[in-house]
């Protein structure tokens, strides 16, 4: 493309440098903040910009690199901006060149730019073609990021994008993620490898008949006023967003995704679990059961119910539990992946130099696991 016909497509002012030309966009559909690179050699437009949530829904190209998890789709997070976070400073940041794109979802926060995300996450998690993540980076409009928690090779590259868009960026450790692995099995296999006193209290009390069991796939308001009952005895903390964790479960619902577990003594609900099903992973959200009937153990034997029908009935690859190292998840999963944390500063931005001194300080200092794993 001539240059002069990049000036008149962008509309915009063009700065040049020793290989590209960097056309500022000032009133565009890309946003406030975006820009646009000419490599001469190839003359592909690599456009960065940076959008809301609502903008970057209506972008198919976005669309096609989501991920195959809650956390990696945009109708997830919007609803989490919108219900559990403030819309106004949800952000995707996008990079692509007609035929790779990269997207990062981010928010404003505490003067910088953070993980789209709050307890409700299993994972953070860039999307698309982690490649164009430093073009992301450069022009990011923040000073400081924090991103967690992310799978390792994510944060990888994550922090590799930011380091060669000259930021000074870290990965470390920073959560525990249980897993199970099926392997092929069926959930009979798998439950020959459980821990015998584990199999020998569902097969105690699911003999005695006290306990109802059903898992539905479909939203109902009576099943999820059953699950909201039952976490209002349990033992758990009170829920941080009712609203938004009822309309996550209607909206996987009339996807397909939801699998609601309800166990019941005598027609009363004691016990209820919320999973969703996914890209071949079962993913476990909420637990809860009335410690008032603790002894029938509503709670474990829903949950045998809950695994047998994702092994064997919608065949999941993998059964992922969460983050945190509770010492229960380790009767039901057999693997434990770590999560990770990145943390990066502009290294023009001044005011933070005593912040970003005393983490490379200590993240130098700390052992590490792998000699490599900060590349």
């Amino acid at each position: 493309m001539a240059k002069s016909a990049v000036a008149q497509h962008q509309r915009g002012r063009i700065t040049l440098s020793a290989q590209r030309k960097v056309i500022e966009r000032e009133n565009s559909r890309i946003g406030a903040f975006g820009h646009a690179v000419l490599n001469q050699e190839t003359s592909v437009v690599l456009k960065v910009y940076h959008a809301s949530l609502k903008e970057a829904q209506a972008d198919a190209g976005v669309l096609a690199v989501q991920g195959a998890s809650p956390f990696e789709r945009l109708d997830w997070l919007a609803l989490l901006a919108e219900m559990c976070l403030d819309p106004a400073k949800a952000r995707l940041s996008v990079a692509t060149d007609g035929t790779r794109l990269a997207a990062l979802p981010w928010k404003e926060a505490h003067g910088g730019a953070e993980a789209l995300a709050n307890w409700y996450n299993f994972f953070v998690s860039p999307l698309g073609d982690t490649t164009l993540l430093s073009e992301i980076a450069q022009s990011l409009p923040a000073s400081r990021a924090s991103f967690a928690p992310m799978p390792e090779a994510d944060a990888l590259a994550l922090a590799a994008g930011l380091r060669t868009a000259g930021w000074a960026a870290i990965s470390e450790p920073c959560d525990s993620n249980h897993i199970l692995p099926i392997k092929g099995r069926s959930f009979a296999e798998y439950w020959a490898a459980r821990p015998g006193a584990l199999r020998e209290t569902v097969r105690r009390k699911g003999r005695k008949g006290d306990v109802a069991l059903r898992v539905v796939t479909e939203f109902s308001p009576e099943d999820w006023d059953a699950y909201e009952a039952v976490y209002k005895l349990s033992w758990k903390p009170g829920e941080g967003s009712p609203d938004f964790l009822r309309r996550w479960a209607e909206m996987d619902g009339a996807g397909g995704r939801l699998r609601l577990g309800i166990a019941e003594i005598g027609g009363q609900p004691v016990a209820a679990q919320f999973w969703t099903v996914e890209g071949g992973t079962a993913f476990i959200h909420k637990l809860a059961h009335d410690e008032s009937f603790r002894k029938q153990s509503p709670g474990t034997l829903l949950s045998a119910a809950m695994f047998e029908h994702v092994i064997d009935r919608d065949g999941v690859s993998l059964v992922d539990f969460g983050t945190g190292d509770d010492p229960y998840k380790r009767d039901w999963m057999e693997d434990v992946r770590t999560r990770w944390r990145v943390r990066a500063w502009r290294k023009s931005a001044v005011h933070h130099w005593p912040q970003m001194i005393r983490a490379l300080a200590r993240h130098k200092l700390r052992p590490l696991v792998s000699p490599n794993r900060d590349g």
